[in-house]
Formats: C-alpha cells, sequence, structure tokens
C-alpha cells in the first residue's frame, strides 16, 4: 500500500517533469522517444502514478537539458 507521502513525492517530480517538457515544447510522444521509454510511461510519471527508475531520471535531464537534481523538488512534509 501506497504511502500519502510517497505520493506526494511521485506527484511533485512529475508536476516538475511535466512543467520542463511543456517548456521545452516537447509532447509526450516525442519526449518518450528523445528519453527512450514508452509514452505511456511518461504519462504515469507526470501523473504521480509511477516513479523513474534513476538511469531514467539522468535520461530525462539530458533530453531537458537540466542536472538531474533539478528534477527532484522539495517535498514540506515529513516521511509517515
Amino acid at each position: 500500500m501506497d504511502k500519502e507521502y510517497d505520493k506526494e513525492v511521485r506527484a511533485a517530480v512529475g508536476k516538475q517533469i511535466k512543467a520542463l517538457r511543456l517548456e521545452k515544447g516537447l509532447s509526450q510522444e516525442e519526449f518518450a522517444f528523445q528519453v527512450g521509454i514508452d509514452r505511456t510511461y511518461v504519462s504515469f510519471i507526470e501523473r504521480g502514478v509511477r516513479s523513474p527508475r534513476i538511469p531514467v531520471i539522468y535520461r530525462i535531464a539530458y533530453v531537458l537539458g537540466v542536472s538531474p537534481g533539478e528534477l527532484l523538488v522539495e517535498i514540506n512534509k515529513t516521511p509517515d
């Protein structure tokens, strides 16, 4: 069972990735192609349903032209 904190972390990271993708003017399909993942996986990440693995985070950051750390955002809660 997912904990609320984990859901919030996934949602925050997904929101950040989506915002950066839209800034670059990339569709989910084009973004997924450049990252090397399925478009549905991009959707899952952006909606906070799934968490990308570390290598995928690095590929996402590369495509977006940011450091991997810029994909992580601060959460103003403590873990459960």
